[in-house]
């Protein structure tokens, strides 16, 4: 039997609008356990200092704490910690490589390759560096199962691709992308491999050597640790012949008046004072999933989602997307008939099941979807079978709540 989860978060035991929480917005962010919360405390309230710029104890603490935070971020995807960069999010991560490697390598006549299922951080980006450059945005589509569609990837992966940009878990559909195959196809054509690992470092092994990315970004707020602190991988030939994406300091080597050399990796991407206790509550999260471990991780998510997806196929009102390829991973799109995507969630919110409802920074596959906006459960381990029960008795409410026959 698995472990009760509840007992090591607070406010999955306490309340939303009178009812017991339902929590299944993990796909925006998670809950932190108590062990995250005291590592933020512990450090703000035993070391807090700026790191890298003092040769006293506390800045010597707290350089330490941040350092061996990176560490155990390296050592957690399998890479070298100078290859890992510091961001507040997975959103910044994205940005970082596309103005700083996209802006400085590409030219007119080149070509950037997305599909349509991307969030707008992997996607508006590469359209800015498109329209900047004069290079092509082009997208893979995806099949009636919502998968990837093969011949737009044999069609429009070319010599010309000098950009792959493809998440590995959708944010909406909740689809895992066979990133190693498309790094090995995208390799071949010369093109540089960029990851939104946001969905699938928190619920899947991630390891950056095996999948040959390039570049993977994510987010700590998805995966148990505060917001604000987030993760750029870029392997170290690449990042080296980069130029940094801000500057100010800590990120210098020397200044004169007219000229500046850089700091090494990865200093040289880190301007300013950084996020230290998010950091070290990024750390003390990944002793924590580890310590559940990812076998118990995908086997509770894949019982919650197949058993949601069974329930939900019972309710003739109910329209599910994506729901159909084995390859997913923790989440459920619907819609309700007649219902509009804010008005399920606020009626579910009344009963305590915490959903999200929109575009999910997913306009462009909403469009591809004829939708304009959706539903979403997305799942974690700490959820329950209970929690998808309350989930379907509540949406088998919404339609009488609306006066809908």
């Amino acid at each position: 039997m698995d472990k009760n989860f509840l007992n090591d978060f607070p406010i999955l035991r306490s309340k939303m609008n009178g009812h017991p929480i339902a929590y299944l917005d993990n796909g925006a962010t998670t809950q932190k356990p108590e062990s995250v919360v005291r590592s933020i405390c512990g450090y703000y309230g035993g070391c807090n200092a700026n790191p890298h710029r003092g040769v006293y104890e506390l800045s010597v603490k707290a350089t330490k704490a941040y350092e061996d935070a990176r560490r155990k971020v390296a050592k957690f995807i399998n890479a070298s910690p100078k290859e890992i960069i510091f961001t507040k999010n997975a959103t910044e991560s994205l940005n970082l490589v596309a103005y700083s490697y996209g802006l400085n390598n590409l030219r007119g006549g080149d070509e950037i390759l997305i599909t349509i299922a991307e969030h707008h951080s992997n996607l508006v980006p590469w359209q800015r560096v498109a329209q900047a450059t004069g290079a092509k945005l082009n997208y893979i589509y995806l099949a009636p199962d919502g998968n990837l569609l093969q011949a737009d990837i044999d069609k429009k992966l070319s010599k010309r691709t000098k950009i792959l940009a493809v998440t590995q878990i959708s944010n909406v559909l909740g689809l895992v992308n066979d990133i190693k195959t498309l790094a090995a196809k995208a390799h071949e054509v010369g093109a540089v491999v960029v990851v939104d690992g946001a969905q699938s470092v928190p619920h899947i092994p991630v390891d950056v050597q095996n999948l040959d990315a390039d570049f993977l970004a994510f987010s700590g707020h998805k995966m148990l640790s505060p917001m604000g602190i987030g993760v750029l991988y870029g392997k170290r030939k690449i990042l080296e012949e980069m130029p940094p994406f801000l500057s100010g300091g800590d990120m210098i080597e020397y200044v004169e008046e007219q000229t500046t050399t850089y700091a090494e990796l990865p200093q040289k991407f880190e301007a300013g004072t950084q996020n230290v206790g998010g950091a070290a509550g990024l750390s003390a999260a990944i002793d924590y999933l580890q310590g559940v471990g990812f076998d118990t991780v995908e086997r509770i998510e894949h019982d919650l989602t197949t058993y949601a997806i069974s329930e939900l196929k019972k309710i003739p009102y109910v329209e599910l997307y994506g729901c159909d390829a084995p390859n997913k991973v923790g989440i459920v799109t619907f819609n309700v008939k007649d219902v509009h995507p804010h008005d399920v969630a606020t009626i579910l919110d009344a009963q305590g099941v915490a959903i999200r409802a929109g575009h999910h920074c997913a306009q462009p596959l909403m469009k591809f979807l004829g939708q304009n906006s959706t539903c979403r459960a997305s799942f974690y381990f700490y959820n329950t079978r209970r929690d998808v029960e309350r989930l379907i008795e509540a949406i088998q409410k919404v339609r009488g709540t609306m006066h809908i026959a």
